[in-house]
């Protein structure tokens, strides 16, 4: 089998361009490669860790496996709890997103569920934000919308499978 060669640390910064630019061309698998290179010699290497975060994310839409569980596990590395709440709701908003776009029957109790569990992250995270740092309301206002925009997401796992009540 063959195995993996070592990143020099000097060569980090280069190596985190490259991998935005690879999430950039729609290739997340590449950047993924690219982030856990970079983890491999600088485990705590914030911007990788965010970068493999959004590019796990970016293959959702393709049925990514077990890329919510890592994404997940990467969220609980981060170093603050404002970070782990906010990338906890944009794991959680994308894999919403991802049902919704693949449509099918079925899709929109569990993306309302995801969307549900997004704004209560985001919630989180406004509570604990930085001063001037507004991006989990934007993230939050989006949700929103998309519910604006898909009222079928409003309806629970309980309204689901409540008795009929008749007459």
């Amino acid at each position: 089998m063959f195995e993996l060669k070592r990143l020099s640390m000097s060569a980090i910064p280069a190596a985190l361009a490259r991998a935005e630019r690879y999430r950039l061309l729609n290739e997340p698998e590449e950047a993924q490669s690219i982030c856990e290179d970079i983890l491999h010699v600088d485990p705590s290497n914030r911007d990788a860790i965010v970068t493999l975060i959004l590019a796990l994310t970016d293959a959702f839409p393709r049925g990514a496996g077990n890329a919510v569980s890592r994404a997940q596990e990467y969220v609980a590395k981060l170093g603050s709890e404002y970070e782990r709440s906010y990338y906890a709701g944009i794991v959680a908003e994308r894999r919403a997103r991802a049902l919704l776009d693949r449509g099918g029957p079925g899709r929109a109790l569990p993306a309302g569920d995801w969307l549900r569990e997004a704004m209560r992250a985001f919630e989180r995270a406004e509570a604990v934000k930085p001063v001037d740092n507004d991006d989990a309301l934007l993230r939050w206002n989006a949700c929103v919308r998309l519910f604006q925009h898909h009222p079928e997401l409003m309806v629970t796992d309980e309204e689901r499978t409540a008795p009929l009540m008749l007459e």
